[in-house]
């Protein structure tokens, strides 16, 4: 299961099953789950933990120093969730001590090539990063958002649940739950309905979905007021909860 070429030092653990493709290289503190298959070419630096059945290609750079000035060597972290597939030439970063210290992919994320996660993101599950994404530092990505090609992301911003992001958006604030945007700065343009759908959200649901969308962005509200008129919403439809408490928790301030 592992290629005569590759190089796996004796430190690392890997599941039996695990396999390893030519000359690729498996650094000390990595641990691989079973069923996972790791392509030629890979580099895998510690500490980085990758859970099971993930297929990551050929060319990436997986768990490698964080590209911040402050990093010094310290002792800093990797974790890869389940079932993800990680295509070529991907560069994904371990944390900083100054954020945290844990760069994290949860689980059933589909990374396209030559997407860059960087230093300290945190990235949930259900997620499709199209080819070239990049996150700088700090980066939030929730569950089932979805990241254009060539789709970039400033530090410290957050990308909400069930949100599109259209090819080429520069996103350089929060982009809420449920909305897709698109442009240079990104700026909102609807509900993702069809992803909604897709993920059997109810006629209903969709409704109060559009309606918190309109009290956002079409109404003269303040964010504080807009937020508690949804909130009063969110009893009857609790699919608005998350876009609540985003809101809520937002410091950059979301996207108008």
């Amino acid at each position: 299961m592992i290629h005569d070429s590759a190089i796996v030092d004796s430190k690392a653990i890997l599941a039996a099953d695990v396999e390893i493709g030519p000359y690729s290289i498996i650094g000390d503190n990595v641990t691989i789950g079973s069923g996972t298959v790791i392509g030629p070419h890979v580099v895998i630096k510690g500490s980085t933990e990758i859970g099971e059945n993930n297929q990551i290609y050929q060319f990436s750079s997986i768990g490698g120093d964080p590209q911040d000035k402050k990093y010094a060597g310290e002792p800093t972290q990797l974790i890869i969730g389940n079932n993800n597939v990680i295509r070529e030439n991907c560069t994904i970063s371990r944390g900083t001590a100054q954020g945290g210290g844990v760069t994290q992919i949860g689980n059933d994320n589909w990374i396209m090539a030559y997407v860059h996660i960087a230093h300290d993101c945190l990235v949930g599950d259900h997620t499709i990063f199209a080819n070239a994404a990049t996150l700088a530092g700090h980066v939030t990505i929730e569950d089932y958002a979805i990241l254009g090609g060539f789709s970039n992301i400033h530090q410290f911003c957050r990308v909400g649940a069930h949100s599109f992001l259209a090819m080429s958006s520069i996103v350089a604030m929060d982009v809420p739950p449920f909305v897709m945007a698109a442009g240079h700065n990104a700026v909102p343009h609807g509900v993702n309905s069809e992803g909604l759908k897709r993920r059997g959200f109810s006629k209903e649901a969709l409704l109060a979905i559009r309606n918190a969308y309109k009290i956002i962005y079409k109404s003269s509200m303040k964010l504080k007021d807009a937020r508690d008129e949804i909130l009063t919403l969110s009893k009857k439809h609790p699919e608005l909860v998350i876009l609540c408490e985003f809101l809520g928790s937002s410091e950059r301030g979301i996207i108008r």
